[in-house]
């Protein structure tokens, strides 16, 4: 074997982030099923993101995608990358969230995600802030939020 020989997910320490590392993810569309199977999920039925007939009255003149159901993916993108590694070991909060665009079935999203504080918070665990901007295939930013998780620390004793 040549080469570095990564795990999946690979080995990460809280000490391997600095600050304005980014990544972004590849696209993800968003189809009618996504939307459907998340409204089932969660019991929110709302006519924004179930009633075709009617949402082509209304403002945005199709169903559109719930905020929560971007957000979820919005995650899952980043995750499922390989940029935390396995790194994170908690959520500690997300601020700012914020929509700011519709996506609608058949858009594309991708998330440009930056790391914007870090913060070692003692000798097993330190804080990561990570500001994520969620935009569809035209470049457009449809949702940002700033995510905080607790991510370990390499052992300092030894």
């Amino acid at each position: 074997m040549v080469g570095r020989l990564f795990k999946d997910p690979h080995e990460k320490w809280f000490e391997d982030f600095e600050l304005g590392d980014c990544m972004i993810t590849r696209g993800r569309t968003v189809d009618i099923g996504d939307i459907t199977s998340f409204a089932g999920l969660t019991g929110d039925h709302y006519q924004l993101h179930t009633d075709a007939a009617f949402m082509e009255k209304g403002r945005f003149g199709q169903r559109i995608a719930h905020g929560p159901l971007t957000f979820s993916l919005a995650v899952g993108l980043v995750g499922g990358s390989g940029f935390y590694g396995d790194a994170i070991v908690a959520l500690v909060e997300i601020t700012g969230l914020k929509a700011t665009k519709p996506v609608f079935p058949g858009d594309t999203i991708n998330v440009a995600a930056e790391v914007k504080a870090l913060e070692a918070s003692g000798t097993k665990y330190g804080t990561i802030a990570v500001s994520y901007t969620v935009n569809n295939q035209n470049g457009e930013e449809v949702m940002t939020f700033l995510q905080t998780m607790l991510a370990k620390r390499r052992s300092t004793e030894g």
